[in-house]
């Protein structure tokens, strides 16, 4: 007969989605059973905890979305199913992202050979290019899960507290392969010496340093900015490549509106001249316009969209941005 203690562990790991503690007390069960002499309830037992791992394991990933303990206030979990077809980048950007696929995808034979794969990665460029996306499609092309850090959990006012926690972070990497995701990077890797700079923040990225460069786990580790130029110089080594962002050119703008809008817009609709018009847009401002597009037909009952509507939110997007622009001027 199980234990109180033992049963309240099931109850808990049950409730908590903890499956991997939920089978280790159910196994101490089955064993304290057979120690009794109950040698036929231990064997069924173990065959009904064999089972569940097998339907476990067929079946689609335990999100570990629901992180437990400390690092459900560190890192929020999603499996993304985004994948490399659906982002419309340059060249040399698509190659680089492809890169690191086919690497993790032929990791086990460029480990044999004493190498590593691509797996530490430094995203910079503008709000809105395509780095949040990056994160998601490598998690998607890879089956894994995505963890962001969250830095409102992460950054603390005690002295050593976010050391401490990015540790646990980096402790992750090595129990859970995944996707870590450190956005707004810049809050943790900007220069030592900044005027703004102050001693707690520099001993936080002084422990990031140290803990990518000793980190061997087989997770990606992933960090985004918007402003590589106040990233600390020694950062830039510790990564095994820099993925820069640009705005999108008025090809891919033309690409994009057409692959958001082209089964509601009409026949020769003018891709280009719409392109033209948005130029200097990033693509989230881009997607919004068509989103909002989209929503206006909706809203109205029209039978379909018109270039002058897309036209339109295009302008009001461009307005908006150009407003905000100044005002950082």
């Amino acid at each position: 007969m199980a234990s109180a203690e033992q049963i309240k562990a099931l109850l808990r790991s049950h409730l908590e989605g903890d499956d991997q503690h939920f089978f280790s007390v159910a196994m101490q069960v089955a064993a304290h059973e057979a120690r009794l002499g109950h040698g036929k309830l231990a064997e069924e037992l173990r065959e009904m905890i064999d089972k569940a791992k097998g339907r476990r394991s067929a079946s689609s990933p335990v999100p570990i979305g629901r992180p437990r303990g400390e690092l459900a206030n560190l890192l929020q979990a999603s499996y993304p199913k985004a994948r490399l077809a659906d982002m419309i980048v340059g060249d040399i950007l698509a190659e680089q992202i492809s890169r690191v696929i086919r690497e993790q995808h032929h990791a086990g034979r460029i480990l044999e050979h004493g190498l590593s794969p691509r797996r530490k990665l430094l995203l910079t460029g503008p709000p809105g290019t395509g780095k949040t996306l990056t994160a998601s499609v490598l998690a998607g092309e890879l089956g894994l899960p995505l963890l962001q850090v969250r830095l409102d959990g992460l950054i603390t006012k005690y002295m050593g507290e976010t050391a401490a926690k990015l540790r646990q972070i980096f402790d992750a990497t090595g129990q859970t392969r995944g996707v870590y995701f450190f956005d707004e990077f810049d809050a943790i890797g900007s220069q030592r010496g900044l005027a703004n700079d102050v001693g707690e923040i520099r001993r936080v990225l002084n422990s990031f340093l140290q803990m990518i460069e000793q980190d061997r786990s087989h997770s990606l580790v992933i960090a985004a900015t918007n402003h590589p130029a106040i990233l600390d110089l020694a950062l830039f080594r510790r990564f095994d490549d820099v993925l820069h962002y640009d705005l999108p050119d008025k090809v891919q703008i033309a690409r994009l509106l057409k692959t958001r809008l082209g089964r509601s817009a009409p026949e020769g609709t003018q891709w280009q001249s719409l392109a033209d018009l948005a130029a200097g847009l990033s693509y989230a401002e881009i997607t919004r316009a068509a989103n909002e597009s989209l929503k206006d037909v909706l809203i109205h009952e029209r039978l379909g969209l018109s270039e002058a509507d897309i036209r339109k939110t295009l302008t009001e997007r461009k307005q908006i941005t150009e407003k905000l622009n100044e005002k950082r001027t």
